[in-house]
């Protein structure tokens, strides 16, 4: 699912290029091939163990039920096996980013797979997912500087409760079918108008701690023309989707959200760049 890497991985970019930025005001490529071949690989292990450990949920619900382990058009040993090769090409990459990330990634690899055992025991699954996706900037920042930051802690928490926030407006559309199959998830739990405010609200928690990372970052005017750009999106993804009518969610949640990395990214580059010449 390599598109699905386009949420996080521009944000663990943005924390790379910050750090270089703000440690030697250049750009090490060997650094950057090796955390988006981290991010990549990561990303499998989770969707493999997400795959894997859910087909009995997924066979129970019409939206995932042509999966591809549910159809039998891939083989669970298969998806075993893709999964070990990422974890092991993981590992690798986080060793050759330094001791630290290697030692801590163990943690980023629970997260990960605790997302998926979420719908058995919590009515917050996005808190887990969170917490799985904010793993991304902060072990970017580490494999470049060493170290923990403030300004990876907060582009941490504001990707977390982006993530979070959106998927609590996704899982809207399986609500009802999580109450009969036994699958936990707050909208099932509230109720789908409750999962809709509290997404709202986590939102402007994420415009906060974007906020918070620039200014502890040193970010400049033109990242925050891509934060205003981002709020916009925000608010455009909030009233597109209403409890009454959830046919545009994929729209809100692949588009609009792809466009926010992506756009995010971008304005953080530029800003990077145009700090650089003037310095």
């Amino acid at each position: 699912m390599i598109e699905h890497s386009v949420f996080a991985l521009p944000f663990a970019l943005m924390a790379a290029f910050t750090a270089m930025w703000r440690q030697t005001r250049s750009v090490h490529w060997g650094q950057l091939l090796l955390i988006i071949v981290a991010m990549v690989s990561a990303r499998t292990v989770a969707m493999a163990a997400n795959r894997i450990l859910d087909r009995g949920f997924d066979a129970l619900n019409p939206r995932t039920a042509r999966r591809e382990l549910v159809t039998g058009e891939l083989s669970l040993g298969t998806a075993w096996t893709g999964l070990v090769v990422a974890l092991a090409i993981f590992l690798a990459s986080a060793a050759a980013l330094g001791r630290l990330p290697l030692l801590l990634s163990p943690i980023a690899i629970f997260f990960l797979v605790l997302y998926s055992y979420g719908k058995r025991f919590t009515d917050f699954p996005q808190v887990l997912l969170g917490l799985a996706q904010a793993v991304a900037p902060i072990g970017a920042w580490m494999g470049v500087t060493g170290h923990f930051a403030w300004p990876a802690v907060a582009l941490g928490l504001a990707v977390g409760t982006w993530i979070g926030g959106f998927d609590l407006i996704y899982s809207c559309q399986d609500a009802e079918i999580d109450r009969q199959i036994g699958s936990r998830s707050f909208p099932a739990r509230y109720g789908i108008p409750a999962a809709l405010r509290w997404s709202s609200v986590t939102h402007l928690v994420t415009v906060g701690c974007y906020g918070w990372f620039a200014a502890t970052a040193g970010l400049g005017p033109i990242f925050w023309v891509g934060l205003a750009v981002t709020a916009g999106v925000l608010v455009y993804e909030h009233r597109i989707v209403r409890a009454d009518d959830l046919s545009r969610v994929n729209r809100a949640f692949f588009t609009a959200n792809g466009f926010v990395g992506i756009q995010l990214f971008l304005f953080a580059l530029i800003d990077l760049v145009v700090n650089g010449l003037r310095t």
